[in-house]
């Protein structure tokens, strides 16, 4: 299979949006069993052992004379309860990105269906063969392990290293960027619309148009291109320096990107989801997953890290989403501010006298 995670993480989710269990009538008709008493069976026995600890230190009964053993395993036992609870409610806090409307499916799918089992979704429970156990470890971490019909092994999440993943600011399952809502706000800080075109909600408003200085000119005057619009008829539209655009909003692109690139699983899964095959915003929402990058996915066992041409890639290709997604809006048929200019007009004479000026101005006859 070429990409296993993206298959199951497409199916599982789908299965689960379609809420096509619910027709299933000898699903319905069964009995599940979903509570996997992970608590409970984990601190069975914990009584028995904290009674024999401070037995062997009431009695001077220790392996060593100072009891240093037997009073660590005596703490560890009395600090496990909150440990377990803090440790659960950090996975299930890591699990539920894959929940999030613009997960990346190429995330290892092991994750997907561990938060199905442990927030009790259809077709994850002990019935149907799954199950979740916590162990207390002697070292004072504990363990998590998921087991079921779709794990090739058994998922094991340690506490003590997942704690410290998190310090570092490693996540066990790639968040994606909300590249729309980054994008619509690097809109406001690239330099090429005024202030006033920047409502109170810190978005550009519905009149925003690129600033005059960014319009190209001839002889001060604003120069235009002729498009047709059918019937014989043709408008003007603003022309735009786009190199001057592009010199200008770089810089800001620029320093987005070092922005994401700090986290690069986060880079990884913005690539995936948005960056890789450049479609539209639109494009993106029609499609049942957003924009997912196929065979120009990333891998994040394989690519991390992200070595400096896949750095520069992302770049680009970063710069041109933004370019042709969010940019391109205001600089593509824009009509003249100049009300005569603006006005619908004969396409051929239009053309011709486009052309005589031209040669007019530049003394060419």
């Amino acid at each position: 299979m070429e990409n296993k995670n993206a298959y199951y993480n497409l199916v599982i989710k789908q299965v689960n949006q379609s809420n096509s269990m619910a027709y299933d009538d000898s699903y319905v008709a069964s009995s599940t069993d979903s509570n996997f008493r992970i608590i409970d069976k984990a601190y069975a026995g914990t009584a028995t052992a904290y009674a024999k600890f401070k037995m062997a230190i009431d009695s001077n009964k220790c392996k060593e004379a100072s009891c240093e053993y037997e009073t660590k395993q005596l703490q560890q036992l009395k600090a496990f309860p909150k440990k377990s609870l803090e440790f659960i409610e950090l996975v299930v806090d890591q699990l539920a990105v894959t929940d999030m409307p613009y997960y990346d499916v190429n995330n290892n799918y092991v994750y997907m269906v561990a938060n199905y089992m442990i927030n009790s979704k259809p077709g994850f429970s002990k019935t149907e063969g799954y199950n979740i156990e916590l162990f207390l470890l002697e070292n004072g971490s504990q363990e998590l392990v998921f087991d079921g019909p779709l794990f090739d092994k058994k998922l094991i999440i340690n506490s003590s290293t997942l704690t410290s993943l998190i310090e570092s600011g490693t996540d066990l399952i790639a968040e994606t960027p909300d590249v729309n809502k980054d994008m619509l706000r690097l809109l406001t800080e690239v330099g090429i619309f005024s202030a006033d075109m920047i409502g109170e909600n810190g978005e550009l408003t519905a009149a925003a148009a690129i600033s005059d200085e960014f319009v190209l000119k001839v002889n001060g005057q604003p120069d235009y291109e002729i498009i047709d619009i059918g019937n014989g008829k043709g408008r003007n539209v603003l022309r735009y320096d786009m190199d001057k655009i592009e010199r200008k909003v770089t810089p800001f692109i620029n320093a987005e990107v070092a922005g994401i690139l700090s986290q690069e699983q986060e880079a990884v899964a913005a690539w995936n989801v948005f960056i890789a095959k450049g479609t539209s915003v639109e494009e993106d929402d029609q499609m049942a997953q957003n924009a997912n990058a196929g065979s120009k996915a990333w891998s994040y066992e394989k690519d991390l890290p992200l070595m400096p041409d896949k750095k520069e890639t992302f770049e680009s290709k970063y710069k041109d989403y933004f370019m042709n997604n969010y940019l391109s809006q205001f600089t593509t048929n824009k009509l003249p501010t100049v009300e005569e200019d603006a006005a619908i007009f004969d396409l051929e004479e239009g053309r011709q006298a486009k052309a005589d000026k031209f040669i007019q101005d530049n003394k060419l006859s």
